[in-house]
């Protein structure tokens, strides 16, 4: 009853703010409001595509919103890496910008880029929020002063937790968590956030963020100190810290604290944000962004320590970085145990990853490894041609003993590597060539060599071919592929992108993989797969776009049965159909519809099925403070196997991309309200609804009941 309560209530409280629209449509839209509009509509541009219920999108969010609020001048020097970090350009079309300005003179006016080699009406459209034409260039250099007006000072304070109670949080004995130190929480279900940051520009960045995730203690537990000893930290679990300078003289990058490295294509080193097959076929092609601030909560994938990139001679860039952390790892049980903290460290058999420290086993295992990397790379410049070489040693200090099975026996085994790469990227006319060649200490090799081709301007390319070999070793290594790192793969992907008129544009790529070793869940060597997908969008009007999807992905996977002790490989089949439709309403209300099917057969066994259909309603005010975003969503998957992902909105730099698996419904509300300038607040209710289950979740995460619901609430000083 209480659900189909709120249900009624969504309803009437959505008829309501459609009729108010009605009179708020006579004021002018608020600028602030088509900020958020524009970027979280190019951030799901890029996010429907992906499979990851915990990516993050931060970096990328910093990054269009420092854009939208400074424009790139078109007209300024030194603008390639500034358009080519929007991600909405390719790098024909950049270089097609500097090239027009080179050959004809400045930009007069925004609208000249039609007549620039690769821009249509749609492409112009999808940049002029980042971009301007200033006919006064402005001098590079900024005094104290200047810094300091010009600057925004961002305060972020976030709250959110699982409403119904979980396995972890239950009381519990003092003997049966003595039986089982992993059978309790330390903490409350609250998830805290807390984030400054300083930004002038993209020039100058100073942040601190801190966490707690859920079941994490934050003022201690007595309980447990008394039970097991422990030793707790007060106060966030998570730390992180960031100064961060660009293009100041010949220096083109610094960062002290926390960090990433991208570099080439990721082959031989790359941290952060890396997307893998996605439907823009021209983001097959990695754009690496050098240093950059690390502001996010992932509390693995970053460097802490140094880093520098400084252009002593024109063309030539050079990078020195370093970076030393303690990081989560499992001891080997025979280890010493009686020493305290790093001294402990004798021999670790795999690292820990998830960040969470929310139970004795795993606050025991947090940051008992020291991890180190010192690394360079310099590189040759200009305009059409790129060429860098890279060198990473890496080291631990313990020495890793993992369990070596037949299909993972060539993984990284020892306390020590060194990488070294190189990489390159020439554009001639209408062809982009470009790939990365890296070694490991071990002997192991990894390439891949692709190209871009502009075949006319209705008609784009992409090829790109891998080889990783079963024995490369780069931890840090995230290049295209289709596995989720880089070893024991080869393969080719081709893809194109037609626009035949100003309505339609097709996206399709193939994609025909090998894998010459054995896999985790594949026992044989030399297996094939493929993926292949075909995409065409309608654009009716400013106000209708639709697109239909056909995604078919085939991969060897082992058989669930068992046959005299055998396990046959077989093909895991896969089809997707997408149908999406997005309707604007007004300047204020969207709409967006999508009915999505999957099917998963593997081997003999039967076929698996999966339907999800979703409403979503976006209510963008033109002069109320108040905004919303509303998902109604109803699924039936026969299995977790037929499940299917889609992107939804979040609070401001929280977005989810979660996965729909058994049958029930899924409800999400985010509202924002602008209290005055510079304070907003962020209100979200989600919660899923199973009808055929009578628990949620396993282990300590587990829920008696079919209902698990989620709040968060957060509030940004902006000054």
């Amino acid at each position: 009853m209480l659900r189909y309560f709120l249900s009624y209530h969504f309803v009437a409280l959505l008829f309501f703010l459609i009729g108010y629209s009605s009179y708020a449509q006579k004021n002018e839209l608020s600028n602030k409001a088509q900020k958020n509009a524009i970027i979280e509509r190019s951030v799901e541009t890029i996010a429907e595509n992906l499979e990851d219920e915990d990516i993050d999108f931060t970096t990328l969010f910093d990054l269009l919103s420092a854009y939208y609020e400074t424009p790139i001048n078109l007209n300024g020097k030194n603008i390639k890496d500034d358009l080519m970090q929007t991600r909405l350009l390719t790098e024909f079309q950049v270089n097609a910008v500097i090239k027009h300005v080179e050959k004809n003179g400045i930009l007069m006016s925004i609208y000249e880029l039609q007549s620039v080699e690769g821009f249509d009406v749609q492409t112009i459209r999808k940049i002029m929020p980042f971009v301007t034409v200033n006919t006064e260039l402005y001098s590079p250099h900024t005094n104290f002063k200047d810094l300091m007006e010009n600057a925004s000072n961002t305060i972020f304070l976030r709250y959110s937790r699982v409403l119904e109670e979980q396995k972890g949080y239950r009381d519990v004995t003092d003997q049966e968590w003595l039986d089982s130190e992993n059978t309790k929480y330390l903490g409350s279900q609250d998830k805290l956030y807390m984030r400054y940051r300083f930004k002038y520009l993209n020039n100058v960045s100073i942040g601190v963020t801190m966490e707690k995730d859920a079941g994490e203690s934050f003022l201690g537990n007595e309980r447990a100190t008394e039970l097991f000893g422990i030793q707790q930290n007060k106060g966030f679990d998570y730390y992180s810290a960031h100064f961060y300078l660009k293009n100041i003289g010949k220096v083109k990058g610094l960062a002290i604290g926390d960090y990433h490295m991208q570099i080439g294509q990721g082959l031989t080193f790359w941290s952060g944000l890396a997307f893998g097959k996605t439907v823009d076929v021209m983001s097959f092609k990695r754009n690496a962004q050098g240093i950059r601030p690390y502001a996010s909560v992932d509390e693995n994938n970053f460097l802490r320590g140094a880093a520098l990139t400084f252009a002593p001679i024109k063309n030539i860039e050079i990078t020195a970085f370093g970076s030393r952390k303690n990081i989560d790892a499992n001891l080997l049980e025979n280890s010493d145990t009686t020493l305290q903290g790093l001294d402990a460290i004798s021999t670790f058999t795999s690292f820990q990853a998830t960040g969470n420290h929310n139970t004795i086993g795993t606050l025991n295992d947090k940051d008992l490894l020291q991890e180190t990397y010192i690394g360079g790379n310099i590189k040759f410049v200009n305009n059409s041609l790129k060429v860098g070489v890279t060198g990473v040693h890496s080291n631990y200090n313990g020495n890793l003993e993992r369990n070596l099975v037949p299909y993972s026996q060539f993984q990284f085994n020892s306390n020590q590597n060194n990488v070294m790469g190189a990489d390159y990227s020439y554009i001639y006319k209408n062809f982009n060539i470009y790939g990365e060649l890296s070694r490991s200490e071990n002997g192991g090799t990894a390439m891949l060599h692709g190209v871009l081709a502009s075949l006319d301007p209705k008609l784009s390319a992409s090829i790109l071919y891998r080889n990783y070999g079963r024995d490369y070793q780069s931890i840090r290594s995230m290049a295209f592929a289709e596995s989720s790192t880089n070893v024991n793969e080869k393969g080719v992907i081709i893809g194109l992108e037609a626009k035949p008129n100003l309505k339609w544009t097709i996206n399709a790529y193939m994609d025909q993989f090998e894998f010459p070793w054995m896999r985790y869940l594949t026992d044989k060597p030399n297996t094939f797969g493929y993926d292949g997908l075909l995409q065409a969008k309608y654009k009716h009007s400013k106000k209708i776009e639709l697109y239909g999807r056909i995604r078919n992905r085939v991969k060897p996977k082992n058989t669930e049965e068992d046959v005299n002790d055998i396990t046959p490989v077989v093909s895991e089949k896969m089809w997707n159909y997408r149908f999406n439709v997005n309707y604007k309403i007004s300047e204020t209300i969207q709409l967006k519809n999508r009915v999505e099917f999957r099917t998963y057969k593997r081997g003999n066994s039967p076929q698996e099925n999966g339907y999800l259909i979703y409403q979503d309603i976006a209510y963008k005010p033109l002069s109320s403070p108040f905004s919303f975003t509303f998902r109604y969503a109803l699924f039936d998957m026969d299995s977790y196997d037929a499940r299917i992902y889609a992107y939804e909105s979040n609070v401001l730099y929280a977005y989810s991309i979660p996965a729909y698996y058994n049958r029930g419904t899924r409800v999400q509300l985010t509202t924002r309200y602008r209290i005055r300038k510079g304070i907003d607040v962020w209100l979200r209710w989600a919660q899923w609804y199973y009808n055929d289950v009578e628990t949620i979740g396993t282990a300590l995460e587990e829920i008696n009941g079919n209902t698990k619901t989620q709040v968060t609430a957060q509030v940004r000083f902006k000054f």
